[in-house]
C-alpha cells in the first residue's frame, strides 16, 4: 500500500483470495482424507465383527455336533466340503437338530442350514482344504475323508486360502465329547 492511500491494491487482494482459497483446498482435502480413513476403518470394523461371529458360530455348531443319534444324522466329510447334524437355537429358541453343510462356493465359505438359506461365514476363498482328526498325541493322524453313519473325527481342520494366494487361514474346530 502506498502512503496516503486508502485501500489494498488489486495485487493484495488477489494474493488474500489465493491464500485462502488454499487454505479452504487444504482444510477440504484433510477433512475429506479423515472421513475416507474413518468409512474405511468402520467397513473393516463391520468384516471382523462378522468373521469372528462366524467362528463362534461354527465352533459351537462342532461342539453341539450329534452323529448317529437319529435317522440322517451321519458325518460325512470331503476334502472340500462337509456335512453333519448339529444342535443350534431355533427361531423361538430351543435346540433343535439341524444338518448344516460347509463349502466353499463362488470365493466364499458358505453354511447351508436345512430349512434355511445359505450364510456366507467368510469372503475371499479361493481354495478350501478339510482335514479330520483321527487320532490325537504324538502319533497325530489326519484324514482327507470322513464319512460315517455313527462317528465324527475328534476335530475339523480347515484350512483357507485367499485369492491372492498371500494369506492361508487355519481353523480347528473341536468336536464334542461323545460317551
Amino acid at each position: 500500500m502506498r502512503a496516503g492511500s486508502r485501500g489494498f491494491t488489486l495485487i493484495e487482494v488477489t494474493v488474500a483470495l489465493l491464500i485462502a482459497g488454499l487454505t479452504v483446498l487444504v482444510a477440504h482435502r484433510v477433512y475429506s482424507a479423515a472421513g475416507d480413513a474413518s468409512a474405511r476403518l468402520e467397513r473393516e470394523r463391520h468384516e471382523l465383527d462378522r468373521r469372528m461371529n462366524a467362528r463362534r458360530w461354527l465352533q459351537q455348531s462342532f461342539l453341539s455336533l450329534e452323529v448317529g443319534a437319529e435317522q440322517g444324522t451321519e458325518f460325512v466329510g470331503y476334502p472340500d466340503r462337509m456335512t453333519f447334524s448339529a444342535r443350534l437355537l431355533g427361531v423361538q429358541g430351543w435346540s433343535e437338530l439341524r444338518r448344516i453343510e460347509l463349502r466353499a462356493e463362488q470365493g466364499r465359505l458358505v453354511a447351508t442350514i436345512s430349512g434355511e438359506g445359505p450364510t456366507v461365514l467368510e469372503d475371499g476363498i479361493a481354495t478350501l482344504e478339510l482335514d479330520y482328526l483321527l487320532i490325537p498325541g504324538e502319533a497325530t493322524r489326519w484324514v482327507r475323508k470322513w464319512v460315517s453313519p455313527s462317528s465324527a473325527p475328534l476335530a475339523v481342520r480347515l484350512r483357507m486360502g485367499n485369492s491372492r494366494a498371500t494369506r492361508q487361514d487355519t481353523l480347528l474346530l473341536l468336536i464334542k465329547e461323545r460317551g
